[in-house]
């Protein structure tokens, strides 16, 4: 486990990678200020780095703590794309179902019959969506995969194979077609070059708008 550590009033964790190449910072809503380390950085540079980065912590952290409200705020409903359903918990059911506006939960711990709820969900949602778009910009796919990724919303590998995070169906439909348009784009450009972007800006002219909808909003989307 990360000790805690603190400069300047700001309180971090520190962890080492191999797969870092520089010092990088990273602020989540839920756990704070994590800086990460190349596996023979020395230790100061940690602080070093959250010392130059305070100002920009300080107001990703004040973003993070705003979200954390808004799920609070929340309490006893769910987002499911433009919708918002209300948790009815009921005696003995394990299984979730929705009826209309309403989300029938299990009575006792129900978050993993949610979330296997938004996983096949989720598949029934992209899966026509990624159908459309690769259909209009035609360019194939390999498969598609629904997971659970603690720092992507989506991947597209060299091969064609697409992974979409389940967390997208708490957001508005908008976003969740931004980000199959993000990944379809991808399967003609692999980076993030200006000929990617030119290319996003052609299929999804609003991408910017929705790229900080998530950006502010994505750690929101939990249950």
């Amino acid at each position: 486990m990360s000790e805690l550590r603190s400069v300047n009033e700001i309180s971090y964790t520190v962890r080492r990678s191999s797969r870092a190449r520089r010092v990088r910072v990273n602020v989540h809503a839920h756990a704070g200020v994590e800086v990460v380390l190349p596996t023979r950085a020395p230790e100061r540079a940690a602080a070093a780095a959250v010392r130059e980065l305070r100002p920009w912590i300080e107001r990703r952290l004040g973003e993070a703590h705003e979200a954390l409200a808004r799920v609070a705020a929340r309490a006893g409903t769910l987002p499911f794309l433009d919708d918002s359903l209300a948790l009815v918990p009921q005696r003995g059911r394990t299984r979730v179902h929705r009826d209309g506006p309403r989300l029938l939960v299990p009575e006792h711990e129900p978050r993993p019959a949610i979330e296997r709820f938004y996983r096949r969900a989720a598949r029934v949602e992209i899966a026509p969506r990624l159908d459309r778009a690769t259909a209009i910009a035609r360019t194939p796919y390999r498969d598609l995969s629904i997971r659970a990724q603690r720092t992507r919303w989506a991947s597209c590998s060299a091969n064609g194979s697409m992974s979409f995070n389940w967390r997208l169906l708490l957001a508005p439909s908008r976003v969740l077609d931004y980000v199959v348009w993000h990944e379809v784009c991808h399967l003609q450009v692999l980076d993030h070059s200006p000929r990617y972007w030119a290319l996003l800006e052609r299929r999804w002219p609003d991408y910017r708008e929705d790229r900080e909808w998530l950006r502010l909003n994505g750690a929101t989307l939990v249950l």
